[in-house]
């Protein structure tokens, strides 16, 4: 069976990051497929990117007011006139094999809604190496996003790297919240109904995400909010793994008072967060080949974690 895919990629400000992913699009070994830009409000527009790629690739452009990536997906889904949506950051890199591994993985075990991993690519900074380990490793929440189960429950894909049937759009009529976790409360409303999700885990992407620790922070303080805020919709699917982050955190706040409560505890406390530093540094360090990415790799785990738990108190306080 052939499918024809309708991939979507919403854009807000990010034309080069566009040219590179369209680049990786005219490279696919399977070509049944047309790509849907919705520009959601942009400055600097993508236009004259998407002109680029008329003659190789089957592209349509959108323009609209900024309505947040959720629902510029939704306005991608009603111009899309595949049978198969597969939804792309516009900060993402496929292999040329991409479509291909997930049309034949639809073909021998068919899925409504299935997710892929991320990864960092080789030609990577390593600062976005160190970003990408946060994200994925399983010494942090990040890596429950790679694993073919979350902790407790079904996998729930993540919109940046997701593909859906039309019937699944059809019956869910797309993203209900624009920002802030709108992908999960979709993923457990389309399975809900019944659908069937799975984790493609050869359909990677790589992820760049942002290129400093500035950049990550920023972007880490508005889409760290998103498990909290799924909690309003299905209070459920706050587990208990959830909580480490704050946990870890008033572990480490409370190490230097136990010096002058209990300096066994204390001493105990120190030697507990040493290991776990050492173990991202020596984890990240030999997937990387690298003692400075490991380096930095410390940095990011530890932003990771202090935006997850100021996200936590903000919303909770909310």
């Amino acid at each position: 069976m052939s499918r024809k895919y309708s991939i979507i990629i919403p854009v807000y400000n990010r034309p080069d990051e566009v040219e590179e992913l369209l680049q990786c699009l005219v490279k696919q070994t399977y070509t049944h497929f047309e790509v849907v830009i919705v520009e959601d409000g942009s400055v600097n527009k993508c236009d004259a990117v998407v002109e680029l790629f008329k003659e190789s690739l089957n592209i349509h452009y959108y323009y609209q007011q900024n309505t947040g990536q959720g629902f510029a997906r939704n306005t991608g889904f009603r111009y899309a006139t595949g049978d198969y949506f597969i939804i792309l950051d516009s900060d993402a890199l496929i292999e040329p094999n991409y479509l291909a591994i997930v049309e034949n993985q639809l073909n021998t075990h068919f899925l409504d809604l299935y997710g892929g991993p991320d990864r960092d690519h080789p030609n990577f900074t390593p600062i976005q190496k160190a970003i990408s380990y946060s994200m994925t490793s399983l010494f942090t929440t990040g890596g429950i996003r790679g694993s073919k189960k979350n902790l407790g429950g079904t996998f729930h894909p993540r919109s940046f790297n997701m593909g859906l049937s039309r019937v699944v759009y059809e019956q869910t009529k797309g993203f209900i919240i624009t920002r802030m976790g709108e992908d999960i409360e979709f993923s457990i409303r389309a399975i809900s109904l019944g659908f069937k999700s799975g984790l493609i885990p050869e359909a990677f992407i790589y992820h760049k995400r942002r290129t400093s620790f500035s950049q990550f922070f920023k972007q880490l303080k508005f889409f760290g909010k998103a498990r909290i805020n799924i909690s309003r919709f299905f209070p459920k699917e706050l587990k208990l793994v959830h909580t480490f982050p704050m946990v870890f955190t008033l572990g480490c706040c409370a190490i230097p008072l136990l010096y002058f409560i209990y300096k066994p505890f204390f001493y105990l406390g120190a030697v507990l967060l040493l290991i776990y530093v050492l173990l991202n540094f020596i984890d990240s360090s030999l997937k990387n080949k690298s003692i400075q990415v490991g380096l930095l790799s410390i940095v990011a785990v530890f932003v990771h974690t202090v935006i997850w738990v100021r996200n936590w108190v903000y919303e909770r306080r909310a």
